[in-house]
This record gives C-alpha cells, structure tokens and sequence, in this order.
C-alpha cells in the first residue's frame, strides 16, 4: 500500500505567494531573463534553491515572514489554468508527502535511469536547510479529480498567476487549497491513493535525492490528469539532411505538425515531409516513436544515441513550440525538425511496470515533456529520516 501524509514544514505568506515561489531549479538557465527576474525579487525561494547561501536566505525569508512554519500535517490541492494552443487548459492535482520506499518494492515506479552524481547539489541543499523544496510529478491510477474537485469549493489559501519569462509556467494561473490532517478530504484522498502504485513523471532525481538521503517521506505532486506533450528534435547530423533524403521513404507534406503515432513529420530547408516507421516492435521501449526515431533516423544523419545529449547535435523541444523550431531550422542553427506523436499515460506506465522486472528497461532520454510544470515553494517538507 501507498503511505502518504500532510506536509510538516513551510508555507508562503499569502499576500506576497507570488513573489515567493519559483519555478524548479533545473529550468532556471543561467544568464536568463527568468534568472534576472528571480535574483531582482529579495523574497523569492531562488535564493534558497539556487543562491550562494542557503541556509542565510532560509533565515531571511523566514525573518521576513514570507515563509511561515506551519507544524500540522496538510494537503494542498493544486489548480492550475492557463491558455493553451487548444483553449482553455486546467489541471488538478494534491501536494503531500509520500513514503520513500525503495524501486524493487514497487510502490513508486521510475521510467528513466537515475544516476547518484546527479543528485549532490540537491542533497546538499536539504542538509544545509532540513527542506525539500521542490516535489517529485507522479501520476497515479487512482481516480482523483472527483475528490480534489470537491476541495476547491470553498476559498483558496492562495491565488495568484506566476510572473516567470520564458518558462511554460508564465501567466499560469494557481489556486490552492489547504487540506488539515482529520478533515474528509484529507483522509479520502489517502485511501484512494492507497492501492495504487504512484509512478514518477518528472523529477526522478528528486526522488532518488530523498531516497539516498536517508529521508522517511518525499515531497510529492500526485494527479490522475496530467497530459503529456511530445518533446520533439532539432538535429544537426554528422551527414546532412539533404544528403540522407534519397535513404528514408519520404513524403512531401504541407503542414509541420504533431503527427501520429508511429509517424514523424520533418521540417527543413528542402521542404516538409512525412515519415512513417518502417518497424513497429512489440516491446514496450521499441515501440516507443522516440526508440523508433532513434534506429531509423539518426543512422541516416550519421548519428547514434551517444549523442543526443550533445547541442551541436540535438535540441529538445515541447510541441507548442513548433513555429520557433521551423525559425531554428530557417536560420541553420540546425539541419532538420522533428515532430513527434506524444508518449501516453498508459505508455510510461507499460515502461515503469516491466522495469520492475528488469531494471534495464527504461525510456529514452527526454521522451517526455509535462507542462506546465510545478512551482517550487508551494510546501516546503521538513525531513523526518530513517
């Protein structure tokens, strides 16, 4: 069974929340006009997650009384709306803590590799302040939007839209709602999570921090709603574009956009084309359209999977930002773009249960992308350790 609680720790002042949170560390790029924005606002959690001195930031927020302590487990129901490429676009989901267990038990699945190096700077953090300050993205079975809906009747705590150029969660509006330990809602939605196993889908390194560093729970983001985007490719091959064209079945086409499954569509100077696998394996990382793209493109533009983290090579991006990949393409930054059918939920599920199995079996790298993602400093866990 899934074990999960309230969070026991920090919250933000209400009146200033949307100067306090920022958006996670790990989309925070140096030199940015978000970087710029966050280091110009003295309240913002920036300072603490990625500043110089995070235990001094800690002190000066908390001396600020921007970050309060709050000492009773609670829940905190996320609504976030935005505007989408579709219209209007609203997602819900539950901030808690959840037990650390280890991968073999089961109780919460990972679908990439997870790697120890990755993890010392956020390990560090949570020594240097006894907080996690960002949560871990999991999914889960469990049908939940019926309970977290009934939640968001009465007032919120917090209500405001993020400030954060250049980042997918600019102009995001957020609504939460506080949950107390013994109230209905708290306790309903522990025993609808319970049976079901929760699954990471953003923010692996997060988890395996807490579960190197010894911590009994996890700050933890949990929702049954979630979509998934395509994250699509600009690649620069070791062979042009031009020169690979006359190997691959290609079909002109006139629009670049999200295609279907085991399909890709192809922008570059030459024109716009269709391309279609060839291959369709049963199992459930060959199947996958990035896996597939990987064994019957990249060999045509003389590239393998040793460098597709490589930005000479290789930039990622969301399928929202389609017009900006065909400006890449227009400007020669790189040969070609590629459009990808997105991951589904059942998908990355399908890779997490059979890694179970064989802890060998994982995604791709960067097989998907989740927008918009989540603020840091809604709850701050305070560790209790093992």
């Amino acid at each position: 069974m899934v074990a999960v609680r309230g969070i026991v720790g920090l919250r933000p002042d209400p009146e200033r929340v949307g100067r306090i949170v920022a958006p996670p560390y790990d989309v925070v790029a140096n030199g940015s006009p978000l970087e710029r924005t966050l280091q110009d606002e003295p309240l913002s959690v920036y300072h603490v997650i990625l500043g110089g001195t995070p235990e001094g930031a800690l002190r000066s927020l908390r001396e600020a009384g921007a970050l309060v302590d709050d000492g009773q487990p609670a829940m905190y129901v996320l609504e976030q709306s935005w505007r989408g490429p579709q219209g209007d676009e609203r997602r819900l989901g539950v901030l808690l803590a959840g037990e650390v267990s280890p991968y073999e038990a089961g109780l919460v699945r990972r679908h990439e590799k997870t790697f120890d190096h990755k993890v010392q700077g956020r390990l560090a953090l949570r020594r240097a302040t006894e907080h996690t300050w960002g949560p871990v993205f999991l999914l889960s079975r469990a049908p939940l939007d019926d309970l977290l809906g009934a939640a968001c009747d009465g007032p919120p705590l917090y209500d405001f839209t993020m400030q954060a150029p250049g980042n997918d969660l600019d102009g995001v509006r957020h609504r939460v709602w506080r949950l107390a330990e013994g109230t209905g809602g708290y306790t309903a939605i522990a025993e609808r999570l319970g049976p079901e196993p929760l699954y990471i889908a953003d923010g692996h390194h997060r988890y395996h921090a807490a579960l190197l560093g010894g911590q009994r729970d996890f700050l933890a983001y949990v929702t049954s709603g979630a979509r998934i985007l395509a994250y699509d490719r600009l690649i620069r091959g070791t062979r042009s574009f031009r020169e690979a064209m006359a190997e691959l079945p290609l079909e002109p086409i006139e629009r670049f956009e999200t295609p279907p499954r085991h399909v890709f569509h192809l922008y570059s100077r030459e024109g716009t084309f269709r391309l279609a696998a060839r291959h369709v394996p049963d199992d459930v990382v060959g199947r996958l359209d990035c896996a597939i793209l990987e064994r019957e493109l990249y060999p045509a533009l003389g590239l393998d999977g040793s460098r597709i983290q490589d930005p000479a090579h290789f930039a990622y991006r969301p399928e929202t930002d389609l017009d900006r990949m065909k400006e890449a393409v227009d400007r020669g930054d790189y040969d070609v773009a590629v459009a990808l059918h997105p991951v589904e939920v059942e998908q990355l599920m399908a890779v997490a249960d059979a890694g179970l199995r064989d802890p060998d079996v994982v995604m791709p790298q960067k097989s998907t992308y989740f927008a918009p993602k989540l603020p840091t400093g809604l709850a701050v866990l305070r560790h209790r350790m093992r």
